[in-house]
């Protein structure tokens, strides 16, 4: 039995909270209105409920709502998540599983990869789906995404990856459809996320917040050794790429670098664009060049090619002996995944790396010439601190 009673409810007039018991409450205002008020414990925090207006909720309906709310959270459910949810299913806004659902209804068909496609949406529904699934995707927020991505980020570092890609894609879905005022916040939860652990079967890579310092030590010498770093790097060029690079595979008007297929792995012509810092430092190789006509642009004694340990002997001076000349690529591929954004494909064919699809790379034209310009601008001016 309750300690309020129907005749003292409408009795009530002065301002303060009237207590009914178990949590239930009549709140008196101080301009006259009264409200019906649940105060319960939710995983050891204080929560309030308000359950209408006392001028049309009854006594007796008032412990009813309360009684239900209490129900829902018994049996796990959040009332207020729950009816946040049935006024976006009114509105015709999805939850996030039923956004993520239907991408992959869109996508799947493009996928060359069954395997992929099938893994898209599981892990999905074992990692996010727990936390989020439930959720209108326009109340889908960065907080929830990083604590859900935190559970598995150094415990399966590969998956938190593809968890947190596919949960951006959604969401930039949502946000495409007009489900969502924005796009997916992936750059503030990426930096809101320790650091990961580089794989041992990669090769070694720095990570890109260091590049900038080491960039800078690195430009303190201009050594030949040292100007074929800094244009690997600027450039995420192999290295066999740069330490055979010629004079006549430059085109300063045009500030293109065109590597014959022959000195590509791929077996494919590649053309770089070159950003004003790259062809900057073309300039500073061409004044140590002392004479030697038919050289490589990077050349040791009496004109010959760098050996491949020279740029890794650089790496060691500056005491980095555990990063490779070859991780720069890898530095440079997680910057523009994280820091830009620049489509894959783009990335991709800065990288000069192979179509695997024969079909998709018989028809794939483009050499996205315009888009890379943009993007090693971008790059220079990231690792040079400009």
């Amino acid at each position: 039995m309750g300690k309020l009673s129907a005749l003292k409810v409408k009795s009530l007039k002065e301002q303060g909270r009237y207590q009914d018991g178990d949590g239930l409450m009549l709140d008196v205002k101080s301009n006259g209105k009264r409200y019906w008020l649940l105060r319960i414990q939710v995983d050891g925090k204080r929560r309030e409920f308000g359950l209408g207006s006392a001028d049309k909720v009854s006594l007796a309906d008032a412990r009813s709502k309360a009684q239900e709310v209490r129900s829902q959270y018994q049996a796990g459910i959040d009332p207020v998540a729950a009816k946040k949810a049935a006024r976006a299913k009114s509105d015709g806004i999805p939850t996030f599983e039923e956004a993520s659902i239907a991408v992959h209804t869109e996508n799947a068909p493009g996928w060359r990869n069954p395997k992929h496609a099938a893994q898209w949406l599981s892990t999905l529904q074992r990692y996010a789906y727990p936390s989020i699934g439930e959720k209108p995707v326009n109340e889908v927020e960065g907080p929830e995404i990083r604590d859900l991505l935190a559970d598995i980020w150094l415990a399966k570092p590969e998956t938190a990856r593809r968890v947190r890609q596919r949960i951006g894609t959604v969401l930039d879905w949502a946000h495409a459809k007009g489900f969502r005022a924005t796009e997916a916040p992936m750059r503030s939860i990426s930096k809101g996320l320790p650091r990961q652990p580089k794989k041992d079967n990669h090769f070694a890579a720095m990570p890109y917040p260091e590049l900038p310092a080491f960039m800078r030590q690195l430009n303190e010498t201009d050594t030949m050794g040292r100007l074929a770093l800094r244009f690997t790097i600027l450039t995420a060029a192999r290295s066999g790429e740069v330490r055979g690079a010629t004079w006549d595979e430059i085109d300063v008007e045009q500030g293109l670098w065109t590597v014959p297929a022959e000195r590509m792995k791929a077996g494919r012509e590649h053309v770089v664009p070159l950003s004003e810092a790259a062809r900057q430092l073309l300039s500073v190789a061409r004044e140590l060049r002392s004479g030697l006509t038919n050289a490589p642009i990077f050349h040791g004694l009496r004109g010959k090619p760098l050996s491949d340990m020279t740029m890794t002997k650089v790496l060691r001076d500056m005491n980095y002996p555990k990063i490779t000349v070859h991780g720069f690529r890898s530095t440079f591929r997680d910057w523009a995944a994280e820091q830009t954004d620049t489509p894959g494909d783009v990335v991709e064919a800065a990288l000069a790396h192979t179509i695997r699809n024969r079909v998709e790379a018989a028809y794939r034209r483009t050499n996205y010439l315009e888009k890379r310009w943009l993007l090693m601008n971008e790059w220079a001016r990231y690792i040079l601190g400009l």
